[in-house]
């Protein structure tokens, strides 16, 4: 009987023993892992320091590579970079085309304020045929048909010392006029119109020019285009001059797309107050030839293309479209602009070319 309470004795002392050494083994365990968890977190920080601390130390001329990392942190940089390149491509982008669907009142504001920019753009605007009368104003608006308003400017000079008078004019010899009107090209047509509209003008109008359009217009070699000229210039009276730089223009601003002159007078006339049909008629054509030619318009010179429908259809880069600008008046015709006068001013418009009067 003695026996059982030291067996039982005995097994529970080695019960605790086990457990005395399963305890600490666990408790050993769970140290050791916490110590390698808290040597793994600790781990990169130590490095971390390690390596500022070497960078710190190493001198100018350590190990290759120090000297590899030192881009890595410049990478940065080439993002700002890249972003300023493309900021500057975009001035392109900066042109809005007007909508397709362009209201009417959208569409009457966007053409005055393209008549306001070129107005500033050439505030000289004027007529470019040289007239001192009615007569030899609706003489040379007749020649300049095909040709050039300083051909015609270099050829009137000699016709009207000969032919002072629409009475003088009407009496001439045509073979001497031709002669004289050769250089305007088509001489014999021309001829044949400045002969007739001076009989005209001095049989039924008394020798004088009249202030009518319906009167103009009956004359021969006088269409709509030549009576507004004459209206316009000679008589202060308001029209609008549609010839082929006026088609042009305001078919790519889409102000109409009319190809009929009559027709596109009467829609460009709705956009405007009839105050501003004699100059809008300067603005556009003298915008026509020097910048928004025909073939290739200088788009990068082109102090409205914010406001066209049709930009790009041109140059685009500023110095490559400054080399189309045109000049006639005092040169010969279709002279390009040679360098200052091609130049833009402060504002980026064209500046007025020398000798503008």
């Amino acid at each position: 009987m003695k026996k059982e309470p030291t067996a039982r004795a005995s097994g529970s002392s080695e019960g605790t023993t086990a457990a005395a050494k399963k305890t600490p083994a666990k408790k050993a365990a769970g140290k050791t892992a916490a110590k390698t968890a808290a040597a793994k977190t600790e781990t990169s920080p130590a490095k971390r320091t390690a390596a500022k601390k070497a960078k710190k130390a190493a001198p100018a001329g350590g190990p290759a590579a120090p000297v590899k990392k030192a881009p890595l942190a410049k990478k940065p940089l080439v993002v700002p970079k890249k972003a300023t390149a493309a900021v500057k491509a975009a001035p392109a982008k900066t042109v809005v085309k007007p909508a397709a669907n362009e209201s009417r009142t959208a569409l009457v504001r966007r053409a005055r304020r393209i008549n306001r920019e070129l107005a500033e753009v050439y505030p000289y605007a004027h007529p470019e045929l040289d007239f001192e009368n009615p007569f030899q104003l609706v003489v040379a608006t007749v020649l300049s048909a095909q040709t050039t308003d300083l051909r015609v400017n270099q050829t009137t000079p000699a016709l009207f010392a000969k032919y002072p008078t629409p009475e003088d004019l009407a009496a001439a010899n045509p073979e001497e006029v031709e002669e004289i009107l050769r250089p305007t090209g088509f001489f014999r047509a021309k001829t044949k119109s400045v002969i007739g509209l001076s009989k005209a003008l001095a049989e039924d109008f008394g020798g004088e020019v009249p202030g009518r359009l319906e009167d103009l217009v009956k004359l021969p070699g006088v269409g709509r285009k030549t009576a507004f000229v004459v209206l316009g210039n000679a008589f202060g009276r308001p029209g609008i001059t549609v010839d082929t730089h006026f088609q042009r223009l305001v078919r790519r601003w889409r102000w109409t797309e009319e190809t009929d002159p009559d027709k596109i007078e009467a829609a460009v006339g709705a956009l405007f107050p009839k105050s501003d049909w004699t100059d809008l008629s300067h603005h556009v054509i003298w915008h026509g030839r020097r910048i928004c030619h025909a073939r290739k318009p200088a788009c990068g010179a082109c102090p409205i293309a914010p406001l066209c429908p049709a930009y790009g259809e041109g140059e685009t880069d500023p110095e490559k479209a400054k080399k189309l600008l045109k000049y006639e008046k005092g040169g010969l015709p279709g002279q390009r602009l040679k360098p200052p006068q091609a130049y833009l001013d402060a504002g980026g418009r064209p500046a007025p070319p020398l000798g503008a009067g």
